[in-house]
């Protein structure tokens, strides 16, 4: 198949999931065409079968900003006509998916049809879709494609829940590459963080308020009270410079190290003991489950698709939003026990091979196949329901 692909080229959970799936797609053969206004973040080397397409912008005096809307679908427009796609795949629903739809009139002008299959990440519907200004544009996008994706199962009922839909939603889980996280001993780099052996908590996050980050801060400050530890923030944005108001304010500023952002997470998650996401949505927990991938146990909230990933008292301890307390409890109970600690990795490990990429990609490859027989009229003119494609 012939695949376009469009998404934010952030490190965020969306830019990483598109990009993840399109390097699955393309190492089994099929043609991978990337959209985006930039390369995304982990398309990092040369790939076979895989091509980026840059959003060119436009500056024109009566433009206060380039309109990204319309320089978006010309470029779909284009890829889709002159590489043939098959099936055109968007990510996050503001504006991608009402983009996708306005693109698809221009093709159909043109005698092509592009089946759609947008997928919803999270913000796109329990933040940004929400506000009154933009909920009407995201539900109409949502019921225009041909298939919808969500990343949870909590996902897709908030959207049920939010907005009137007539398109099936199927659940296809986030995935990782199980090769590249996993655990890798490197002794030596966890000394530069650890010098007298602390424990070593990690955060990981685009620093957004959503993300909660002053709590990690003020969890750990409780923790270090119990046992010897450091904190390793990995990432940047809006809230880090309150984040070290907070540490400084605390007086711990010499315990906590800021990392900034950084492509090979999975290097620093193989020293982690510990992960901590105190999100105050979240709907799934791709950060959580990377943690989990190499190893580590995680401490979290139970917001969205969290208690889907990171299961109680087993690959980790699961506390309500804003709940330092519980937080820290917890981080404490799996520090101080050695033995605990080491069957939490064992679980968080297991936990996570239900999620590899092996087994959501052809979940997806069975979606795109599924669009492109129903507008072929090989299958009914009924949408099928996809509800069969959601467990892992």
């Amino acid at each position: 198949m012939k695949i376009g692909i469009v998404c934010y080229p952030t490190y965020g959970g969306s830019g990483v999931l598109a990009t993840e799936l399109g390097i699955g797609l393309a190492q089994k053969g099929h043609d991978i065409h990337f959209i985006s206004y930039k390369r995304p973040a982990r398309l990092v080397n040369y790939i076979p079968n895989v091509y980026l397409h840059e959003v060119g912008t436009f500056q024109y005096p009566l433009f206060e900003h380039p309109p990204y809307d319309s320089l978006l679908a010309s470029k779909i427009v284009d890829v889709a006509m002159f590489e043939n796609l098959d099936v055109l795949h968007v990510h996050y629903a503001i504006p991608h998916a009402t983009v996708a739809f306005l693109a698809n009139q221009i093709l159909a002008s043109k005698g092509k049809t592009l089946p759609i299959v947008t997928t919803l990440h999270g913000t796109d519907i329990t933040l940004v879709g929400l506000d009154r200004s933009l909920s009407s544009v995201v539900e109409f996008g949502i019921n225009k494609s041909d298939k919808v994706t969500a990343v949870s199962d909590s996902l897709r009922k908030q959207t049920q829940s939010h907005f009137k839909t007539e398109t099936d939603i199927c659940v296809i889980y986030n995935f990782i590459n199980l090769e590249r996280f996993s655990r890798k001993e490197n002794p030596e780099a966890k000394t530069n963080f650890a010098p007298h052996g602390e424990k070593i908590m990690m955060h990981i996050s685009n620093f957004r308020k959503v993300k909660r980050v002053d709590d990690v801060v003020k969890v750990f400050s409780k923790v270090r009270e119990k046992a010897p530890v450091k904190l390793l923030f990995v990432g940047d944005g809006p809230e880090r410079i309150k984040v070290q108001d907070t540490c400084r304010s605390l007086g711990i500023c010499g315990d906590i190290i800021f990392l900034g952002k950084q492509d090979a997470v999975e290097d620093l998650l193989s020293l982690a003991d510990l992960f901590i996401l105190p999100s105050a949505k979240e709907s799934f927990g791709l950060a959580a489950l990377e943690a989990m991938a190499c190893g580590v146990p995680v401490i979290s909230s139970n917001a969205g698709g969290l208690p889907e990933v990171n299961i109680h008292g087993h690959t980790g301890y699961l506390s309500e939003v804003g709940d330092i307390e519980a937080m820290a409890a917890g981080a404490i109970d799996i520090l101080l026990d050695d033995n605990k600690l080491a069957s939490f990795r064992v679980n968080a490990r297991n936990k996570a091979l239900e999620f590899s990429r092996d087994k959501i990609v052809p979940q997806y490859e069975a979606l795109y196949q599924a669009c492109i027989d129903e507008q072929g009229g090989i299958m009914s003119a009924t949408r099928q329901p996809c509800g069969q494609t959601h467990i892992v």
